[in-house]
């Protein structure tokens, strides 16, 4: 288990009580508290820095409670949700992410993961986007999870070889898209434009039309 800071670890007191008011009727308080764990060791384990962890892992277990609580049905909608895969989690499945989320606003619920995630998203993916007016720089590396998985409607896989999950009954589709690892902006561009033209492709299959 992941060693935090007297500041850490009241921060992580305190993202269990808004999830506990969160999750009240659906979750006991220790489940939520062994998720919440759980998500801390995973994210820091390819972390750079542990000082966000606990305000991350908030956002992690908060997902992954959501995709259990939806394939439970516990938790009601009839709003789709696609999950972006590729291996580090933090280029192109998180501009696939934030073209979804600026596209379809919350008509769409959308997740992403990685086979193996980096330790931040890729600075030349973040740049790119903001040419375009998306600010995906509060995103992170994160692992898929059994949870999200099972909660997804459509699979996007994007390079993640044999390591991609493979569910019976899940609408897959894979994007052949070049890696901007170790790219420069100007490279970044024809990747990110062709993942808006498949991110607006995928939506118009799901009957969902542009906010923008």
């Amino acid at each position: 288990m992941v060693t935090l800071d007297l500041a850490a670890r009241n921060r992580l007191l305190t993202t269990a009580t808004i999830l506990n008011r969160e999750f009240t009727g659906i979750f006991a308080a220790e489940v939520i508290e062994c998720f919440l764990v759980e998500s801390i060791d995973r994210l820091a384990a390819g972390a750079a820095h542990t000082g966000f962890i606990p305000l991350l892992a908030e956002r992690f277990a908060r997902e992954r409670l959501r995709a259990i609580a939806k394939m439970e049905g516990t938790i009601m909608t009839d709003t789709p949700t696609v999950i972006f895969l590729c291996v580090h989690n933090a280029g192109r499945s998180q501009m696939a992410m934030g073209w979804m989320q600026h596209l379809a606003g919350d008509r769409i619920e959308v997740m992403s993961g990685g086979s193996d995630p980096g330790s931040q998203v890729n600075p030349s993916a973040v740049a790119a986007m903001e040419e375009v007016g998306i600010d995906i720089s509060s995103g992170y590396p994160k692992p898929w999870t059994d949870e999200t998985i099972g909660a997804a409607d459509v699979i996007v896989t994007m390079g993640c070889g044999d390591s991609c999950p493979v569910i019976p009954g899940k609408r897959y589709r894979d994007w052949e898209l070049d890696d901007p690892a170790g790219k420069g902006v100007a490279e970044v561009r024809p990747v990110r434009d062709e993942i808006e033209r498949r991110v607006r492709g995928l939506m118009a299959e799901l009957d969902v039309e542009p906010v923008t």
